[in-house]
């Protein structure tokens, strides 16, 4: 397939008093995974819409392949759309409801047909042509839903939340599936989720959204671990905001005096594990609990801010034996401490 880039140009939607988008801007590269993730109201499903065409925008640009489709209705768009209920035809059958892209356009119908079988083989639903919906789980509904969206060779892939109805184990899989797909595919993908962890595995670039501005756009690994505003630092996973002067060197020469972000996970009850470049602090054990992988424990610091620790559980030798009240340094390498410059503790 024939990948387009999209580029958003200052965008802005208002619902009365409410801005839903605020002069929303970013470049979409072509055959590009972006997600839009952030919490209810952050924007992201307005801007999706917006670029579908569902939404008409106050100001500000969407363009497809250099193409201005601001105002173009959504069936000139060329777009495949996956919602979140898949929206599928339970009166007909899977081939029917893969055909139907085609049969409106007026694409012959042997094409037709072969097109319809090769795109439920690429989500692996042969021999299910003829399943009535009812008959489907939901992680099967959702591969008629993905391959109903490829099936007349769109130019971009919209996705609004698409796994938000599967359990856990489904969810994890069909992550794998839509990539794979992806992949082979080549298209550029718009993808909407609140789900951290969702955006991390799936993405090539993240942006994070919130009361209808991007705080930041970037890869995975660098959204995770170099939030740029404390905002991101927080939504993106269990992140301490450590004030000036709380954390020191191991060496135990300098107190830092920047407002600092350290992963919960990025903690390790023996020094030996930060390196002689790493930090350490110092707080009483507030609470302890066990998840199975690891301990998570509470310390209050002398500021009285709490700090999260998370411990995997091979490394937490001990740790059943702390008890609260208990005075407990951790330890976390320099290259997992992140300077937020501007952040509020």
């Amino acid at each position: 397939m024939k990948s387009f880039p999209i580029t958003v140009e200052s965008v802005r939607k208002a619902y009365g008093s409410y801005l839903a988008l605020d002069d929303v801007s970013l470049e979409i590269e072509a055959g590009e995974f972006l997600t839009l993730l952030g919490p209810s109201g952050s924007g992201k499903t307005t801007l999706l819409m917006a670029v579908a065409g569902f939404v008409l925008l106050d100001n500000g640009k969407i363009l497809l392949g250099g193409r201005d489709i601001t105002r173009l209705p959504p069936n000139k768009r060329e777009l495949g759309i996956v919602f979140q209920n898949y929206a599928l035809f339970p009166h007909m059958n899977v081939l029917a409801n893969v055909e139907y892209p085609l049969a409106l356009r007026k694409i012959p119908r042997v094409d037709a047909r072969r097109r319809a079988l090769d795109a439920l083989a690429r989500v692996k639903l042969e021999g299910f042509a003829q399943r009535d919906i009812a008959a489907l789980s939901g992680g099967q509904r959702q591969r008629v839903a993905l391959a109903r969206a490829i099936v007349f060779k769109p130019r971009v892939m919209l996705m609004d939340e698409p796994l938000s109805a599967l359990d856990k184990n489904l969810r994890e899989a069909m992550q794998y599936e839509i990539r794979r797909l992806h992949d082979d595919l080549g298209i550029t993908t718009i993808y909407v989720t609140h789900d951290q962890r969702e955006a991390l595995t799936m993405s090539d670039r993240i942006a994070v959204m919130n009361s209808g501005r991007i705080e930041q756009i970037d890869t995975p690994e660098r959204v995770y671990h170099r939030p740029l505003t404390r905002f991101v630092a927080e939504f993106m996973g269990e992140a301490n905001i450590v004030p000036p002067g709380s954390v020191r060197r191991i060496d135990g020469v300098d107190a830092l005096r920047e407002t600092l972000m350290i992963r919960a996970e990025s903690f390790h009850l023996d020094p030996a594990f930060a390196g002689p470049d790493g930090v350490a602090l110092e707080g009483v054990l507030r609470a302890k609990s066990f998840r199975g992988e690891n301990w998570l424990l509470t310390l209050e610091l002398d500021t009285r801010q709490e700090v999260l620790i998370s411990v995997p559980a091979t490394l937490a030798a001990g740790c059943a034996d702390l008890a609260p009240g208990q005075r407990v340094a951790a330890f976390a390498p320099a290259a997992k401490v992140h300077a937020i410059a501007g952040a509020k503790v």
